[in-house]
C-alpha cells in the first residue's frame, strides 16, 4: 500500500471496498434466505432486492446521469422500486455476478474520466454534478445499504461480522 493515495485512488478504493462488503454479506446464504423480507412493512427489503438496487443505482448514476444515456432501468413511474421487486425471481448468484461485471466496467469508466468531468444530465435540483460527486454519493449509498444487508443477514441465519 502506498504511503499516500491520490484522490481518484481513494475514491475508487472506497467504492470497491463497500461493493466487496455488500457481496461478502451475501456469501453462502441460502436461496430462500436471500429472498426473505423479514422486516415488518418492508416487503422489498431482501438480500436479492438490495443487491439488485445497488446494481441499478450505479447504472443510473454512471449511464443516465453522468454519460447522459437513455434510462433503460427496470423502474417505472408506477413502480419506482421495481428493481427490488423483480429481484426475488432472480437467483442471488446471478445478481451478484451482474453486479461484479458491471462494477468492472464502471472502474474503467472512472479511470477514463477526470474527476472534474461534469455529468451530462442534471440531478433533481437542476445542478450538473461532477464525477467526484457521483463517486462520493455511490460510496454513501452502498455503505448505507450495507447496514441493511447486515440486519437482513443476521435475521436470516444469525451470521454477523462481515
Amino acid at each position: 500500500m502506498p504511503p499516500a493515495w491520490d484522490e481518484r485512488t481513494q475514491l475508487a478504493t472506497f467504492l470497491d471496498y463497500v461493493r466487496a462488503t455488500a457481496r461478502a454479506k451475501c456469501e453462502d446464504v441460502s436461496p430462500e434466505d436471500a429472498r426473505k423480507a423479514p422486516l415488518p412493512g418492508s416487503p422489498l427489503m431482501t438480500l436479492c432486492g438490495l443487491i439488485s438496487h445497488l446494481r441499478w443505482v450505479e447504472y443510473f448514476w454512471f449511464h443516465v446521469v453522468f454519460l447522459g444515456e437513455e434510462d433503460e432501468g427496470p423502474w417505472t413511474d408506477e413502480d419506482p422500486d421495481r428493481e427490488m421487486r423483480i429481484a426475488v425471481g432472480i437467483p442471488l448468484a446471478r445478481l451478484l455476478a451482474e453486479y461484479e461485471e458491471q462494477s468492472a466496467r464502471y472502474r474503467q469508466l472512472v479511470a477514463d474520466h477526470d474527476l472534474d468531468a461534469t455529468a451530462k444530465r442534471p440531478v433533481r435540483d437542476g445542478r450538473h454534478v461532477d464525477l467526484r460527486w457521483i463517486l462520493f454519493h455511490l460510496i454513501e449509498e452502498t455503505a448505507r445499504h450495507n447496514g441493511h444487508l447486515d440486519i437482513l443477514r443476521e435475521m436470516a441465519d444469525g451470521r454477523t461480522g462481515y
